[in-house]
Parts: C-alpha cells; sequence; structure tokens
C-alpha cells in the first residue's frame, strides 16, 4: 500500500512540476526553466538526504558510472513534458506521457536490461496498453 501511495504522491507531482515549469517557459525560457528546476530539486534532495542520513556516501563507488548519470534525462523529460504541453495541453500530455513510460518499461521487462529480472508479458498486459492507447486517442477528440 504505501507503494501505491507514493506512486501517486509521484504522478501528482510530475504533473504540478509540468505546469508549473510550463508557465515559468513562458516567462524566461524553456531551458532556464528545466535548468532553475534541476537546481531546485538538487537543493531539495540535497537538504532531505542530510536531514534523513540514511544512505551511505561510499555507495557511489559500488553503482554503475552510468547508472549515476540518470538525473541527466531530466532535463530532457523536462524539456520535451513543457514543449509538449504547450502545444498540446496538460491531460493529452500526461497521458502520452504515461503510455511512453509504460512502453518502454514493457520493453525493459521483457528483454531484462539494466539488471532487471525479465518478465514474461501475456495478453492482458497487451490488452492494457492498447487500451491506454486508445484512451489517448479519444482524449485528443
Amino acid at each position: 500500500m504505501r507503494g501505491i501511495l507514493f506512486a501517486f504522491l509521484g504522478g501528482a507531482c510530475i504533473t504540478l512540476q509540468g505546469v508549473a515549469n510550463a508557465r515559468i517557459s513562458q516567462d524566461i525560457g524553456t531551458w532556464q526553466a528545466a535548468t532553475i528546476t534541476q537546481l531546485t530539486g538538487f537543493i531539495m534532495a540535497l537538504a532531505i538526504a542530510l536531514m534523513v542520513r540514511d544512505g551511505k556516501k561510499h555507495g557511489f563507488r559500488k553503482s554503475n558510472p552510468l547508472y549515476l548519470t540518470g538525473g541527466a534525462f531530466a532535463a530532457f523529460v523536462i524539456f520535451s513534458e513543457v514543449t509538449a504541453i504547450q502545444n498540446i495541453g496538460v491531460t493529452l500530455t500526461i497521458s502520452a506521457l504515461l503510455i511512453a513510460q509504460l512502453c518502454l518499461t514493457f520493453v525493459i521487462d521483457v528483454r531484462g536490461w539494466f539488471g532487471v529480472a525479465k518478465q514474461k508479458m501475456k495478453l492482458p498486459q497487451f490488452i492494457g496498453i492498447g487500451m491506454m492507447i486508445l484512451g489517448v486517442v479519444v482524449l485528443k477528440f
């Protein structure tokens, strides 16, 4: 249950961040908005990490260096999301974003990329993604 609650909280925050960034980018520009978002996110994460202190500082050495660059994707996420919101609106953007996430995670699960245990996908999973895509098509019209 805790995982579901955090997933909903994360989803709500992604949506709020996208809307705020779209508004900010109208005033200062998209890449500038992404920069501010990344900076404030870094400051917030650092403050929380300093308060919580539940991690291991030396764990960075054990991690694959490629995985340590994951945060860099956020700049492209922010730019893409802001641009999409300005062009197609919040609802359609978030819907398309979720479908893109599901499709890529589908491939990651099936192929076992990034050390994830391979999963076998069955007809219900394909039907579920198809229904989501159909839902986005319906939203568009």
